[in-house]
């Protein structure tokens, strides 16, 4: 946060009336309205300082744009704050069309980017060509370079080349600054661009902080624009005519090459980008942290009326008070963190079996107390409106849950067809259902959209009674068995049933066992 704007909240404080500690009746709501009243009637044209007067002041030496804004507030004091002072001077002086050279402090800005250029890497199995993205950093007092080759320019390898960089610089600097790739800004905007949850999380964890170039102005980022010309001159070029069949092989040599730039001496200047950044940047430097950031992504959920929410199609449990509320999700590798406002409110070891549930104890109501609208009584009393078949369907689906409140979802689904398909045709589906045991809010559906429920039973009274043996099933058997299928078909993602035969053959499966198809992590 910058000096002026701490300077600014103080200033509101003050002319608030508010001191420190702040009165325990005061919440957030209640200070937002004292910090920040409603804006006055407009007033008068202020006054305009000399702007020629002005920018020839502000070349002398000492001089700055903080001290001119006192003395022209001290001969104008309805004149502009400080932030439309800067401003307006910039403004004009962006109408002067001069050239600036940026001088930077040492250890102060880190510029990164990606190169345009890309390098090919040979799978050796099967001849597959993929492209390298190249990913850049310099550091802007010493003009020390750091590069390496990712497969994308997605957020995990953006998050992941920003961590080896720092690495790489045996520090931090107090500012990053990014093009406007999508991995690292949310949304551009000149005045306050919106940060990438996961890269605004990464710079806070390394207590640094992320100032993106101005969108269309190669110049805020031009030590960066030059650090990657020179890796493509210089290491790219040189590597054109190599094949790489692996990323580790290709960022070997490109550590490499890249040693030898930075050691090489400059030309119009002494010494070297190495010997610069031992005198200037590694001084300034902050530590890195104890521990490197863990990567996480953030989302956002609304918990359902089973205070569970969704992430990657599997359902967490929130505590039952959050209904409704849509909670921030970060989502780790190995743990999901639920938070309301920035305040954890549930944490849970991932799970990436898809449709399940994953519910502690703690989150699930004493009672349903009166407060609380939606309760297993309310849903079947509910059902039982369209039809008998249909709340016993609701019963068996609740009671075939590790908790009722998971087969609250697939309930209030299967009701809500009545709205499109009636409730006379719900419940001949849900009657459907029960007779071929299909438990599930997919089955009723699948059955009203291919017209099951309107068919008659195919179940018919035999001219003479059936031989009863073991090893006969039935007619009945299969009649439920193809109706089952339909109803309820299977996943895209499952192996049918003769491909899974012939996978569980010679794995010393005894006959009988079930076949559980697990998902590829």
């Amino acid at each position: 946060m910058g000096r002026t704007t701490v300077s600014e909240y103080l200033s509101r404080a003050a002319a608030a009336g508010l001191g420190w500690p702040l009165p325990l009746w005061l919440d957030d709501s209640r200070l937002e309205q004292l910090l920040f009243p409603p804006p006055p009637s407009p007033d008068l044209i202020r006054p305009l300082p000399d702007w020629v007067d002005l920018h020839l002041e502000l070349r002398k030496k000492g001089v700055t744009l903080a001290l001119l804004w006192e003395e022209y507030k001290a001969v104008h004091p309805e004149g502009y704050q400080y932030s439309q002072f800067c401003e307006l001077y910039r403004r004009w002086r962006g109408k002067l069309s001069l050239w600036m050279r940026q001088e930077h402090k040492a250890g102060e800005k880190l510029f990164v980017d990606y190169a345009g250029q890309t390098m090919d890497v040979v799978n050796p199995l099967t001849g597959e060509v993929r492209d390298a993205q190249i990913f850049v950093a310099v550091l802007g007092a010493s003009s020390y370079t750091f590069a390496e080759a990712t497969w994308t320019q997605g957020l995990p390898d953006w998050i992941g080349s920003h961590i080896r960089a720092f690495s790489f610089f045996g520090g931090v600097p107090e500012l990053l600054v990014p093009d406007y790739l999508k991995s690292g800004v949310h949304r551009p905007c000149r005045y306050e661009p919106i940060i990438n949850s996961t890269y605004q999380e990464m710079a806070a964890h390394y207590g640094t902080a992320v100032l993106p170039a101005r969108v269309k102005k190669p110049k805020d980022k031009a030590k960066v624009e030059t650090g990657v010309l020179l890796v493509e001159r210089w290491i790219l070029a040189r590597l054109r005519k190599r094949t790489f069949f692996s990323l580790d092989e290709l960022n070997q040599a490109i550590a490499e090459l890249l040693e030898q730039i930075n050691r090489r001496p400059f030309k119009k200047i002494q010494g070297s980008r190495r010997e610069l950044f031992e005198k200037l940047d590694r001084p300034a430097l902050k530590p890195l942290p104890l521990v490197s950031y863990q990567y996480a992504e953030w989302s956002k959920a609304k918990v359902n009326i089973d205070y569970h929410l969704e992430v990657e199609r599997h359902y967490y449990s929130v505590p039952y008070q959050l209904v409704g509320k849509q909670l921030d999700i970060r989502i780790t590798a190995r743990t999901v963190e639920c938070l309301l406002k920035g305040k954890r409110v549930a944490s849970h070891r991932r799970s990436f079996k898809q449709g399940s549930h994953t519910t502690v104890a703690e989150h699930m109501p004493r009672a349903h107390r009166e407060h609380l609208e939606w309760t297993p009584e309310r849903l079947l009393n509910w059902a039982a409106k369209t039809g008998p078949a249909t709340e016993e369907l609701a019963r068996v689906i609740m009671q075939s849950r590790a908790h009722p409140q998971q087969g609250f979802r697939s309930v209030l689904g299967i009701m809500r067809l009545a709205k499109t398909h009636g409730d006379h045709r719900v419940e001949a589906a849900c009657r459907r259902a029960l007779s071929i045991n299909a438990k599930s809010f997919k089955s009723v559906q699948s059955i009203l959209k291919n017209g099951l429920d309107q068919r008659p039973s195919d179940s018919k009274k035999p001219e003479s009674d059936p031989i009863n043996h073991q090893n006969i099933r039935g007619a009945e058997y299969y009649a439920a068995r193809r109706e089952e299928q339909i109803a309820d078909p299977p996943h895209h993602g499952k192996v049918k049933r003769n491909e899974a035969d012939r996978h569980g053959e010679g794995h010393g499966r005894a006959d009988g066992d079930e076949r559980h198809q697990f998902p590829l992590i």
